[in-house]
């Protein structure tokens, strides 16, 4: 077992992407605080803390959706495979492909069922013809458990399937690509227990082949799914360990705080 590491959690052999003295600005207000952590591959990380502790900024600082804020500012470094994602020449619709996002609240796009998942492998040309195509596309339905679902409908809207067949298209969506890091922001937010529980099975299977960093309030969901757990806290990452560890025997008086109900 990991033992919990406080301030900066880094230093890890397996690590695909590396945080070092992360801030982040708001115009002037600071939501990040110097924070450092190596995320560990194929595993799953969860980020936990109270509402405005700096989780979901940190977590779209890992494919650059800050960008899309006029008002962020960024300072340190953020590495995928030894590479700074913020240096200049990054493409970041490159980078984007390699770390996907899965959000709070399901988003298929205004197209079909097949058209979802089909997007990013035209865009970004991993199909030579058809055949391929629909290998993609049929292979990430059967991942996500929902081609025995949808077979005969593919060319239904995304947006007519229930809540949580449209979170599982919204990753099938995700992973058409091969990316290397999955980030989901609250994906069982939205959804009832049992496409919760679908959910969470499919990480599970996911990590075989992905690596996923999911922000979640709810931290039995983080001490069911995640073998890492980062605790935020005003903007600062307080310790990070495994989840076990984190959720029996946290170094810091604030993470005990906050697991055992005391805040948050």
């Amino acid at each position: 077992m990991l033992d919990t590491m406080t301030a900066t959690a880094t230093g890890i052999s397996n690590a695909i992407l590396r945080a070092k003295n992360l801030d982040v600005f708001y115009g002037e207000k600071q939501a990040l605080f110097s924070v450092g952590i190596d995320i560990p591959e194929r595993e799953i990380t969860a980020l936990i803390g109270p509402s405005g502790c700096g989780k979901s900024t940190f977590l779209r600082c890992l494919n650059r959706m800050n960008d899309t804020i006029p008002s962020c500012t960024i300072r340190g470094t953020v590495e995928i495979g030894g590479h700074d994602i913020y240096a200049r020449d990054v493409d970041v619709v490159e980078l984007r492909r390699r770390v996907g996002m899965v959000f709070q609240k399901p988003n298929p796009f205004p197209k079909s069922i097949y058209d979802n998942v089909a997007y990013g492998p035209r865009i970004h040309g991993l199909a030579a013809d058809k055949g391929e195509l629909d290998e993609i596309v049929y292979s990430c339905l059967e991942r996500t458990g929902l081609l025995g679902e949808v077979r005969d409908r593919l060319d239904a809207p995304g947006t007519s399937l229930s809540g949580g067949q449209q979170q599982r298209l919204c990753i099938a969506r995700a992973i058409a690509v091969s990316p290397e890091v999955i980030l989901m922001d609250e994906p069982c937010s939205a959804l009832d227990p049992i496409a919760t529980a679908r959910v969470e099975e499919l990480m599970e299977e996911l990590r075989r082949n992905y690596t996923i960093v999911i922000v979640t309030h709810n931290m039995q969901q983080a001490a069911r799914v995640s073998q890492h757990t980062a605790f935020f806290h005003l903007g600062t990452l307080v310790e990070w360990g495994a989840t076990e560890q984190i959720f029996t025997s946290p170094s810091d008086e604030r993470t005990q705080g906050y697991i055992t109900g005391r805040y948050g």
